[in-house]
């Protein structure tokens, strides 16, 4: 499955509109993990497969893949992956999702606590 670019067709939708083709990349499977675990640090394959759980190798690779050809994540001379500054920019605008989430949590779960795993800080 090709990378989703606006402009073009995507999953769920033949009109090209940017957010489309966004919506198409962050609804594919382990996109959002991906990028939750690079927004504090670089980390290199075998460490981000790590930190998400289940994912298997060739899924990592194919979504390491589209968003490097997205320019969301970009990999340094040392191997490892980390965001760029759109992925940075990306991951704060996805930051208010988290904060409703929390209040979602402790809402529905008032013996809820949340841990380091929950900040929304994004490294510089």
């Amino acid at each position: 499955m090709p990378t989703p670019k606006p402009g073009k067709p995507v999953r769920g939708s033949q009109t090209g509109r940017p957010i489309m083709a966004l919506l198409d990349l962050l609804g594919r499977r382990w996109t959002l993990r991906i990028l939750w675990e690079l927004r504090e640090k670089k980390l290199g394959f075998r460490a981000l497969q790590n930190e998400s759980d289940t994912m298997s190798p060739s899924v990592l690779s194919q979504r390491l893949m589209e968003l490097r050809e997205a320019g969301i994540v970009e990999q340094n001379e040392d191997a490892d992956y980390l965001l760029t500054q759109e992925g940075n920019a990306l991951v704060q605008s996805l930051a208010p999702l988290n904060d409703w989430a929390m209040r979602w949590a402790e809402r529905d779960l008032p013996s809820y606590t949340s841990d380091d795993r929950s900040s929304t800080s994004v490294r510089r």
